[in-house]
């Protein structure tokens, strides 16, 4: 319980220092504000979560969106070694600064690790890293069958217990292809640069991923997912992802899913729900 009121703190004041950043990214004295919504016709929203593959479409110019995680539950054993991990109130505040650019922040409000090696176990627990990413769509935000986006991002370490204590960066590459009216086609590469732990150094990571969006009805969306992760050091992971999601309304969406691990290096299971609103 200690440790949860400093968290929320951090978390209050990782919020305030977003705005302040969305707010000095709108503009200074002098420069054209940011184009009202209602300038022009109001895309349909598009989020990021709940799969892996992101979206390429960005924020309407003006809006803002949050896409928030209630839990994320992850699950994995090998040789008697179990770790499990709780991840609290993930938030992506996003903000449209243009017709085809969006800024995003991205953190953990709250995230723990236990560890367990026989009758030893250890738990680590605390704020993440944040994240700081900047999407561009190149085309399709509005019309086409296609559509492509860059979305560079940068992570932050907070020096937090479960912080990387490094900073790291990469590039995402989402594309999407409407199949037909109710069948949706996503693809993803991503480039990432970490911190590995074992030799203190900074390695190369390559993610990639597909994902097929269905529209079950007009409320009500399902989705399954292939995700492959590769690294220097040779492991590379496959997992499985699917889940459902609930628009309430236009601008109001729930969700929930599951991930399977489907090799050894891959974390044996998964789920999570969340939830993402606009305004």
């Amino acid at each position: 319980m200690k440790l949860v009121t400093p968290n929320i703190i951090m978390s209050a004041n990782i919020v305030r220092i977003s705005l302040l950043l969305l707010t000095a990214a709108f503009g200074h004295a002098g420069s054209p504000p940011l184009l009202s919504p209602s300038a022009t016709e109001i895309r349909p929203m598009s989020t990021d979560r709940p799969d892996t593959t992101e979206s390429p479409i960005t924020v309407p110019a003006g809006m803002f969106q949050v896409e928030m995680s209630f839990f994320d539950y992850e699950r994995d054993s090998f040789e008697g070694e179990q770790v499990e991990s709780w991840v609290l109130g993930q938030m992506n505040l996003k903000a449209g600064l243009s017709p085809d650019v969006d800024l995003q922040v991205v953190f953990n409000s709250y995230q723990e690790v236990r560890l367990k090696s026989g009758s030893q176990s250890d738990r680590f627990s605390g704020f993440g890293d944040v994240t700081v990413r900047l999407k561009k769509n190149l085309w399709g935000n509005d019309s086409g069958q296609t559509a492509l986006a860059l979305m560079p991002y940068v992570t932050i370490p907070t020096g937090s217990e479960l912080s990387s204590e490094v900073w790291e960066g990469g590039l995402i590459v989402p594309f999407s292809v409407s199949l037909t009216e109710r069948l949706n086609l996503g693809l993803m590469a991503q480039m990432d640069i970490v911190h590995d732990v074992e030799t203190g150094g900074q390695d190369l990571e390559f993610l990639h991923s597909a994902t097929l969006g269905f529209g079950l009805t007009e409320i009500l969306g399902m989705y399954l997912e292939l995700v492959g992760i590769a690294g220097e050091d040779a492991n590379y992971m496959a997992l499985f992802d699917a889940g459902l999601t609930l628009a309430v309304t236009d601008n109001l969406v729930f969700d929930a899913g599951v991930r399977i691990g489907l090799n050894r290096p891959a974390p044996d299971f998964g789920v999570f729900s969340g939830v993402s609103f606009r305004f």
